[in-house]
């Protein structure tokens, strides 16, 4: 099963779209469905981004709603993606309008992965905007297929990594102990993937282009 999570950010800022077989619009990102004519199968927020005509159309648009107080332990993003594991906990999430703006917005949302309740599903997760996909990697060997269109490719330590190797790519690395968060950005793929191995930590790999 895919679902596809969506922000607050503009339509402008969204890849091109696949077909998803459940759609989320968090807060103001159920109105961008709505607006851009996509299904909402479940709007999940506090909605204080939006007019009270705006909630009534979203409210109206949405099969499900999921509305909050304003003042909540869990950020709205957090919420949906628990929704989003309710519907089905093996699906692939691909979450997108939550990138550029706020830098606590997106931080909070980069780390996500980072939780307890969400690491053991982190390969299940993708943050997409127009120049950037993010995947998220615990301990282990990995081939990274390149993503079309895509130039650079960066390995951002979230956490401690121990064991960290980067082989078949421009920069490499063998058996790096990283000590504390670090990017190791600006790096390019030489074929049409990219090895990675690690033994303990967390890593977020970033593909971007200009």
């Amino acid at each position: 099963m895919k679902i596809l999570i969506v922000g607050g950010r503009p339509i402008t800022t969204w890849p091109s779209l696949g077909t998803y077989d459940y759609y989320i619009g968090i807060d103001r990102g159920a109105l961008h469905l709505l607006e851009a004519k996509i299904p909402c199968d479940a709007a999940i927020g506090d909605f204080d981004s939006l007019s009270e005509l705006e909630q009534m159309k979203v409210f109206e648009y949405a099969s499900l709603v999921k509305q909050s107080p304003p003042e909540k332990d869990d950020t709205d993003t957090q919420l949906g993606l628990l929704h989003a594991l309710t519907i089905e906990s093996t699906a692939e999430i691909t979450l997108i309008g939550l990138t550029g703006g706020r830098i606590d917005h997106f931080l909070a949302n980069l780390w996500l992965p980072l939780e307890p309740r969400f690491r053991s599903y982190c390969r299940q997760f993708k943050l997409v905007d127009q120049q950037n996909i993010i995947t998220f990697f615990e301990p282990g060997q990995y081939t990274i297929s390149k993503e079309p269109d895509m130039r650079y490719l960066a390995y951002c330590c979230l956490t401690p990594v121990t064991d960290l190797t980067l082989a078949e790519s421009k920069y490499t690395l063998q058996n790096v102990d990283v000590m504390y968060p670090l990017s190791y950005a600006s790096n390019e793929f030489l074929t049409d993937t990219a090895l990675l191995s690690f033994k303990s930590g967390m890593i977020a790999v970033i593909q971007s282009k200009d």
